[in-house]
C-alpha cells in the first residue's frame, strides 16, 4: 500500500476534469511543493466529486470520488486555502459521511 504521512485538504475547487499534471500544478500553488508520502484532496465546486493526489516518494497517484448523492463535507475558503486532515477524518470525508 502507498504510505502517506500527512493529508491535505484544498479548499479551492479544482476542475474536475483536471488531470495529473494539472492537479499536481494545483498542489504546488496551493501547498508549496508535493511532499513524497503527502495526500492532497481536492473538491469541485459542488463537493459530489473529489481528487486525491498522492505522491509516493517515487511518482504521483491521483484517485477520483463521486457521490451519486449528497455532497462531501468540505471545509470553505474561511478556514484557509489548505487545512490538515487526521487519517480517521480522510476515511469519514471519503465515505461521505458528515
Amino acid at each position: 500500500m502507498i504510505r502517506i504521512d500527512a493529508i491535505w485538504l484544498s479548499t479551492v475547487p479544482l476542475d474536475m476534469r483536471a488531470g495529473t499534471d494539472t492537479a499536481l500544478a494545483r498542489v504546488v500553488t496551493v501547498f508549496g511543493a508535493a511532499r513524497p508520502h503527502h495526500a492532497y484532496l481536492f473538491a469541485n465546486r459542488r463537493s459530489n466529486r473529489m481528487k486525491v493526489l498522492v505522491h509516493d516518494g517515487i511518482g504521483i497517484w491521483l484517485c477520483a470520488r463521486r457521490l451519486n448523492r449528497g455532497r462531501f463535507s468540505w471545509a470553505n475558503t474561511a478556514s484557509g486555502l489548505q487545512v490538515s486532515l487526521t487519517s480517521q477524518q480522510l476515511d469519514t470525508l471519503i465515505l461521505g459521511l458528515p
